[in-house]
């Protein structure tokens, strides 16, 4: 008898930075369904290429955490000097990239968090990072520098400086690595990127505050610190769309795999907001532990 096994449910990976904890939070039960432990008030989230390991920056270890999350269980920490914040990995090679938010570098980090390999030079105070699909690029979000830094994932080297809005500080790449989107908390919009031509093509007006962009169909998704809502824009025109209230100080925020919702997780009220990508209504909230950022990549 063929017996075929029910597909995991997609799962939210919560960074509750008042609690404590990595929340695991099972997006079709609406449920928090695990906690694991993680002192340093957890912020920041990256996951390995095969999506079984979790690297978590922890600000106030300051440090980096390792977690296997079929066991839900801390493998390995790596205390890290500075304000370990922004975290991204290598979908290739598998290396774990943190930016000390204090300073001017990132750290370069194996995918077993044993150690801290080397750094490499990029503006002033990095926070979102994002890796280019084949591996190549490392692209860090400069907020004081109000920059983007583009580097060559081989040499460790600088190959180029975007100048953006003011204070960028969520990234994100689309899926074929063509354009990055930054989240310029200052000025209010976004800007896009022509990786290629490493130039910024145009500019997107948000709400109040905004912290990260996530991708579904032609539109993208911005949170809106301040304002409570998320704002949408035409990926094509560049234009707004909507802004759809949230929860209070929305921040992390990601498609599903199939691209039909988005997940927000709001720091002020302790929930994830779900949102249709179709009709840019909220579907579901869900209660989480204290203080949710999941800034990164949080959802499998």
């Amino acid at each position: 008898m063929l017996v075929t096994a029910q597909a995991r449910a997609e799962e939210a990976l919560v960074t509750a930075q008042g609690a404590n904890v990595l929340a695991v939070v099972d997006l079709e039960a609406g449920a928090v369904v695990g906690q694991i432990a993680l002192d340093g008030a957890p912020a920041g989230i990256a996951l390995s290429p095969d999506r079984k390991t979790a690297y978590v920056t922890r600000p106030e270890g300051p440090g980096l955490a390792v977690v296997d999350l079929a066991t839900r269980t801390v493998t390995t920490t790596l205390a890290l000097p500075g304000g370990p914040l922004g975290i991204a990995v290598n979908p290739k090679s598998g290396v774990v990239y943190v930016a000390d938010w204090y300073g001017s570098r990132v750290f370069v980090i194996p995918a077993d968090g044993s150690r801290l390999e080397t750094e490499f030079q990029v503006g002033a105070s990095p926070s979102g990072i994002a890796v280019t699909p084949d591996g190549a690029t490392v692209l860090v979000a400069n907020r004081e520098g109000d920059s983007v830094s583009v580097v060559d994932a081989a040499t460790l080297a600088l190959t180029r400086t975007i100048p953006v809005g003011r204070h960028p500080f969520g990234l994100t790449l689309d899926a074929a690595g063509a354009r990055a989107y930054t989240a310029n908390v200052t000025s209010n919009d976004v800007s896009v990127i022509d990786v290629a031509a490493g130039t910024e093509i145009g500019r997107v007006t948000t709400g109040e505050r905004p912290y990260v962009v996530a991708l579904a169909g032609n539109r993208g998704f911005v949170t809106d610190q301040y304002a409570g809502t998320v704002s949408v824009f035409n990926l094509q025109t560049l234009t707004s769309v909507a802004a759809i209230e949230v929860g209070d100080h929305p921040e992390g925020i990601a498609a599903t795999r199939d691209g039909t919702s988005l997940v927000v997780a709001n720091w002020g009220s302790n929930t994830l907001s779900i949102l249709d990508a179709a009709t840019l209504k909220v579907t579901k909230e869900i209660p989480v532990p204290d203080g949710p950022r999941s800034f990164g990549d949080f959802l499998r």
